[in-house]
């Protein structure tokens, strides 16, 4: 790889490429311990890159666990709300993407990145990858209920939904029943439409998990962080 400097730091989101070269004029960019000729200077990942005293790593891809909060649309662009990339700033967001989407009103897990392999194997459908959802419904879950989802729903498609675990938690009170569900599938509003083709209502809906990938507890609705090692290596295996 060999790259400009300047483009080398806006990839790795330290600016755009006209704040980046204002950066490198002002001596706040050292490369191998010395200010470098120019932007144009060609850099490499052997060269040790430092932007005010960080260090500065060339990654091709980005992976990040994101607590999406309600009120915000799971796209990286929209004329109308808020969207998952506006919670990033603006020189970090190049390229990245939510991987599937979950609805305005529902919160929880989502991976934003760059990787598009990855988020291919991830929402491919052959894949089966399971999904893991908190939910509060109005009424009472029942074990019939369970034995429905696990056997497949009709949700308005030509096919039935596919097996579904639902496991049924102690409840809110007496009005609100408090469940965890498993799918494989992702079709659009799909917790919801199972729930309805028992006759309940889904009141609340977080992602809790996806494939190897859990909900970080200490993450607030609207904050992320890079995945972990151990994380990207458990998701591409």
């Amino acid at each position: 790889m060999h790259l400009r400097l300047d483009k080398y730091l806006a990839d790795m989101g330290i600016g755009t490429r006209t704040q980046v070269k204002q950066y490198i004029r002002k001596n706040q960019v050292l490369v191998n311990g010395l200010p470098p000729e120019g932007p144009q200077q060609k850099v490499t990942e052997s060269d040790a890159i430092f932007f005010q005293g960080t260090p500065i790593s060339y990654q091709k891809y980005k992976y990040y666990l994101f607590h999406k909060p309600k009120g915000c649309v799971s796209a990286a662009t929209d004329n109308l709300h808020k969207t998952v990339l506006d919670y990033f700033p603006e020189p970090a967001r190049k390229g990245l993407f939510p991987v599937g989407r979950l609805d305005i009103d529902t919160e929880g897990l989502l991976l934003i990145t760059n990787d598009g392999a990855l988020a291919h194997n991830l929402l491919s459908p052959a894949k089966h990858v399971p999904k893991t959802y908190y939910a509060e419904v109005a009424g009472t879950v029942t074990e019939e209920d369970q034995l429905q989802f696990a056997q497949g729903l009709a949700i308005g498609e030509e096919k039935q939904s596919l097996p579904a675990k639902l496991e049924i938690l102690p409840p809110k009170s007496p009005e609100i029943s408090r469940i965890y569900l498993t799918i494989t599938e992702g079709k659009f509003h799909q917790v919801k439409r199972m729930f309805q083709a028992v006759g309940k209502q889904v009141l609340y809906l977080k992602r809790v998990s996806m494939g190897s990938l859990t909900l970080d507890g200490s993450l607030s609705p609207g904050e992320y962080r890079e995945l972990t090692e151990k994380e990207l290596q458990n998701l591409q295996e």
